[in-house]
């Protein structure tokens, strides 16, 4: 309401809504990517709704490293949640459009959810730093009240970082383009249609952005140095499965990094390419990030075999889908 009202405050706003160009102008397309795109989401949701039932319900993964992972899964789902659902439902119409308090609620959220995931990102390196360099005083160092920290904090970066952003644009007149080259409202896209000079803000924008995503990044480069230059200078057979870990934990890092810095560091590219790199980092990597944490991990294999002998044991399904009846009816 009080986005709206600012606006509205301008007099310069006569743009209600955005048109979305989505990710292909080929009619003929559109029912395949509809397909493929049902199927990636659905994958991304069981994946990590997958990791956050597995860590919650086996006991022997309830630790800081587990409980970061479980965290991560979530953002994963909002990272992928916030633009992909209606831009499946778009790849089923002609006419792509969204309203300009949803146009703003989609800034509002990548910003949040992509900052939140960075940081977090770096909660789970001092984890592993602590449980790798300094591993007699983890369990105290590690603490619950830790934890939760380290979960709060990408939050709190997230929700700062997504209001600086609101800031640079929301009081910016909007009176006459509005096709918005992408299949979401990309905060630089949109800022370009505004009926002003927009080169400082836009500076302004990729600084913000680039400043978190180069800080976050350059952190976790450190962090991991150290990490394993330890893990180097330690007994193969005590250090296997800190190696097995940390592959999981810089693979991810690499995935996620590597297309928000393209992306805010070279933000004048060609569309084509971030449109790529758009659906690299909301699509493919919360897909991607449930298979490397589960591919090498032995823990997190076990208990999801110990979920599976629970839950798919013959009768058990059934009986369960009879109970929620019986209750509905009752």
């Amino acid at each position: 309401k009080f986005l709206s009202k600012s606006m509205n405050e301008t007099n310069h706003s006569r743009v209600t809504e955005f048109v979305l160009l989505g990710l292909s102008g080929s009619q003929e397309l559109q029912p395949f990517l509809f397909f493929i795109f049902s199927l990636l989401y659905l994958a991304i949701l069981l994946g990590n709704f997958l990791i956050i039932l597995t860590v919650t319900s086996d006991s022997r993964l309830h630790t800081p490293m587990y409980f970061l992972l479980a965290n991560l899964s979530f953002i994963d789902i909002c990272v992928a949640s916030f633009a992909t659902p209606k831009m499946i439902a778009d790849f089923l119409v002609e006419r792509k459009t969204i309203s300009f308090e949803a146009c703003l609620a989609q800034i509002f959220s990548v910003h949040l959810f992509a900052g939140g995931e960075m940081v977090i990102l770096v909660s789970m390196a001092y984890d592993r730093y602590v449980a790798i360099c300094k591993p007699l005083h983890y369990t105290t160092i590690m603490s619950r009240r830790v934890c939760i920290t380290l979960v709060l904090i990408p939050w709190g970066v997230g929700l700062i970082h997504t209001t600086s952003q609101l800031a640079f644009t929301v009081n910016l007149p909007f009176c006459g383009p509005n096709q918005v080259d992408s299949f979401f409202c990309d905060l630089p896209l949109v800022t370009k249609l505004a009926c002003t000079d927009t080169y400082v803000i836009s500076l302004l924008i990729v600084a913000d952005s680039g400043f978190l995503s180069l800080s976050s990044f350059l952190l976790l480069v450190v962090s991991y140095t150290v990490i394993l230059i330890t893990v180097r200078n330690r007994s193969s057979a005590s250090m296997a499965k800190a190696r097995s870990t940390l592959t999981a934990h810089i693979t991810v890092v690499t995935l996620f990094f590597g297309p928000c810095i393209f992306i805010y560091v070279w933000p004048f590219s060609g569309y084509s390419v971030d449109k790529v790199l758009a659906v690299f980092y909301t699509i493919f990597t919360p897909i991607l990030n449930p298979v490397i944490y589960t591919l090498r991990n032995k823990e997190m294999k076990a208990a999801m075999a110990k979920l599976k002998s629970r839950y798919l044991k013959s009768g058990q399904v059934s009986a369960a889908l009879r109970n929620i009846l019986f209750l509905e009816m009752k």
